[in-house]
């Protein structure tokens, strides 16, 4: 059997039958094998110098016309006219066709590139820079080399597999025939990078904490549990980077943050992975008015950097991110869009009836607070569409939060919401020990009545407290869903190189 290598008609590899694809196999396996014994084994070879890309001959034709070019990538395509042939390689800026003679790169290695090279397989080329007659700028080779053998063929049309999970599970396989997937993970590098160069030109320390707590906190989740064999003791991943942050701000940092993996033991959808990465600051002497300020800049200068502009579009939605941010408190959104006054509802059992006249589905430990949270997720979240900073949620889901002095039942809060969605949670940071602990221990209460999500009471987090916190700001980002944002994508598997997936067969 003869594996074709037109990659218009090469079969997709989903629709090869079994024997087909073992034959193929085989055939690659062969031709290896036969290189082998010639002395000509790809895999022996240990580097090879390039000196030019794809998207830089492109870009620089006009300078690099006739220039000597040393290039390298993976072969995606052959086009064979008997005595020349063109291939397309791939390497990380893009294709560049190539053009060979079997008088200038010698008939022993044209033989062998007909005979022994498949699609896919790593080659070097060199060459010079010209343009053919149909205009199109490439590469005339005077050498070439097998590099690596890929023995497993590629999918024709990636997008067009039936198992769309694939692209998840083996994400090499879709960078690969689908290069423009790259474009998303180079912008969230460079997304990540000018965060950094934000944070930094506001005189910010980057720190690094702990993966494993001996408690879970710092934000309502369930947390992953694992084992420490010498201690013999069970530990957390960690769910937040919150309060190991705050005993640096005790200990005389004043601003600092980290961009790091946090861990929730949780369920899986579009805007759900069980690790992400995840942005804290915190900063000594302000309050949530000065993490507004850091959260309006940060987004809106990441933006110009990454996107040239700070008007974007997500899905067909227009977002203008240069125009100030938007305020409402939860009270005020719930009044809005569900048309019910929590500040006429003073009792439990009068947000319980509220909730029941609205079918909003609540639990017996469930307090007023809570309740009003119920009904902003299930009539008011939807419709924060432009930038809006949503403030005024109640202290029953604010363990870490201060109370607002003139509304006590409040915490001084905001959540960013753009398209819908959270991108940013931040607080005027409870630093009075005595609040803390009972917030804690109402916490715990929670927990031992059934709420998984619930944080533990951390002692040596109270013990720094008692030494004294000065007023603070804190504040979290979701990075993958801030990417999301910006690169005008769907879903956060799509920004996450590698995104948790069930084994194939469970």
């Amino acid at each position: 059997m003869q594996e074709n290598q037109n990659p218009n008609t090469e079969p997709q590899t989903e629709e090869l039958n079994e024997q087909q694809l073992s034959e193929i196999l085989q055939i690659r396996r062969d031709k290896l094998a036969k290189l082998c014994e010639q002395g000509k084994d790809p895999f022996l070879i240990t580097t090879y110098e390039r000196d030019a890309f794809a998207q830089q001959i492109r870009e620089h034709f006009d300078e690099m016309e006739n220039q000597n070019v040393c290039i390298a990538g993976r072969m995606m395509s052959r086009r064979d006219m008997g005595k020349a042939s063109f291939l397309d390689i791939q390497d990380h800026t893009g294709r560049m066709q190539v053009y060979l003679k079997i008088d200038q790169v010698g008939e022993e290695s044209y033989r062998e590139m007909k005979e022994s090279w498949d699609i896919g397989d790593i080659v070097g080329v060199k060459g010079y820079v010209f343009r053919t007659r149909r205009g199109e700028i490439s590469v005339h080779a005077t050498g070439i080399v097998l590099l690596s053998k890929s023995l497993l063929p590629l999918p024709e049309k990636f997008h067009g597999l039936k198992d769309t999970d694939t692209r998840y599970r083996q994400r090499y396989l879709d960078l690969i025939v689908n290069p423009e997937v790259k474009d998303v993970f180079v912008k969230r590098s460079r997304i990540i990078t000018e965060i950094r160069n934000f944070l930094d030109g506001e005189n910010f320390l980057e720190v690094e904490t702990p993966v494993l707590h001996t408690i879970a906190g710092g934000a309502s989740a369930r947390p992953f549990i694992t084992h420490h064999n010498a201690q013999d003791m069970d530990m957390y991943l960690r769910i937040a980077l919150e309060l190991y942050l705050k005993r640096l701000i005790v200990g005389g940092f004043d601003r600092v943050y980290e961009i790091g993996r946090v861990f929730r033991n949780e369920g899986m959808d579009t805007r759900h992975n069980p690790e992400f990465t995840l942005l804290e600051l915190y900063q000594a002497y302000t309050d949530i008015n000065g993490m507004m300020d850091i959260t309006e800049n940060l987004i809106r200068t990441v933006a110009k950097k990454v996107l040239g502009t700070a008007q974007i579009t997500y899905g067909d939605v227009e977002i203008d991110l240069d125009k100030p941010f938007e305020r409402i408190s939860m009270v005020e959104a719930v009044r809005k869009y569900a048309g019910v006054d929590f500040d006429q509802i003073h009792t439990v059992e009068e947000a319980r009836a509220a909730a029941k006249e609205h079918h909003i589905q609540y639990e017996e430990r469930h307090l007023k607070g809570d309740i009003l949270n119920l009904f902003f997720d299930e009539f008011c979240e939807e419709h924060l569409i432009q930038p809006t900073f949503l403030m005024g949620h109640p202290v029953e889901i604010s363990p870490l939060a201060k109370k607002d002095p003139a509304n006590p039942g409040y915490a001084q809060r905001f959540e960013l919401f753009i398209v819908g969605r959270e991108h940013a949670n931040a607080f005027s940071e409870l630093n009075d020990p005595i609040d803390q602990r009972e917030r804690f221990e109402a916490q715990a209460a929670a927990k031992a009545a059934g709420d998984d999500e619930a944080c533990d009471v951390d002692e040596d987090f109270l013990t720094a407290m008692e030494y004294g916190m000065p007023p603070t700001g804190g504040l979290g980002i979701g990075i993958d869903r801030l990417v999301m944002l910006l690169t005008n994508t769907a879903s956060i598997r799509d920004v996450l190189l590698f995104p948790t997936m069930k084994p194939l067969g469970k």
